[in-house]
């Protein structure tokens, strides 16, 4: 049930709630209070716009209370110049000190990414974090062990093996993991309504929220890859056969970067005129 609720006292009627409700089912009752019937409740897609349109906090959804929500204003959010300035300093590391994320930012962060948007409110994201550097260690271990078995095989006829199987076990190693300590893998079930932008965007979230506190990150596309290679190594992380996954490789990072890139002209831009 969405558990809609308006306080009386502090709701001036003036529609927002209404107007801004995705699923249309909010309307002003007879007096003059927002109310859901019961027959609506089911198609509430639990987005909480209904409590975060509401100028007086007089809209409750979902049991939540929306006195322990945010305040949002200009001096709370970044302006486009930080922003702009943020998104051209981002960079891909792929050099880590071998230490271990203080848990406690881990947890922020991952409590911050489950504000990621998501097709249709499904909220259907499971986030597998490998928050140890030991753990790193044993996994990247198991995952090495399986492509060099892999690789030894008759039937091995995947180029990336053929690349590898010469090379010495701790240049594999730095290959896939960059040293890296730590991992995110998001995964969603493959009938969500939007699985893969769905676990794209969330690790875009997380990218630019684990480098605004100071963290590194890289795509782990050497993940699916070799996840491709040998699929014994799925379970292991969590996860399940029908879900769409990808993952993000995060650190301390071993280096800094002194200014941003000159990438204005990396993008064809068309307008579209009719």
């Amino acid at each position: 049930m969405c558990e809609f609720s308006v306080n009386a006292s502090l709701c001036t009627r003036c529609g927002l709630c209404v107007s801004d409700c995705v699923s249309n089912i909010i309307e002003m009752g007879v007096n003059g209070l927002p109310s859901i019937s019961p027959e609506k409740k089911g198609f509430c897609l639990k987005c909480q716009h209904c409590l975060t349109v509401c100028p007086t906090g007089a809209v409750s959804v979902l049991g939540k209370n929306p006195a322990d929500s945010q305040p949002i204003s200009g001096v709370s959010m970044p302006s486009f110049e930080q922003m702009d300035h943020f998104v051209r300093g981002r960079r891909s590391v792929r050099h880590y000190k071998d230490e271990n994320v203080d848990p406690a930012l881990i947890d922020s962060l991952l409590n911050a990414l489950a504000h990621a948007p998501t097709g249709c409110n499904a909220q259907e994201l499971t986030f597998n974090v490998i928050d140890d550097k030991d753990v790193m260690h044993r996994f990247s271990d198991q995952l090495v062990t399986a492509l060099l078995k892999a690789a030894a095989s008759d039937e091995s006829e995947h180029p990336f093996l053929q690349q590898v199987a010469p090379l010495p076990r701790e240049a594999i190693v730095n290959i896939v993991f960059r040293s890296a300590p730590h991992a995110l893998i998001v995964s969603a079930p493959q009938d969500a309504p939007c699985a893969r932008e769905d676990v794209a965007l969330s690790l875009a979230y997380f990218e630019l929220l684990a480098q605004s506190a100071g963290l590194g990150t890289l795509w782990w596309g050497f993940l699916r890859l070799t996840s491709g290679i040998v699929p014994e190594v799925k379970p292991i992380l969590g996860i399940p056969d029908d879900h769409e996954y990808y993952a993000i490789l995060f650190g301390l990072p071993k280096i800094e970067f002194a200014r941003t890139a000159q990438k204005e002209d990396a993008a064809k831009v068309r307008r579209v005129t009719l």
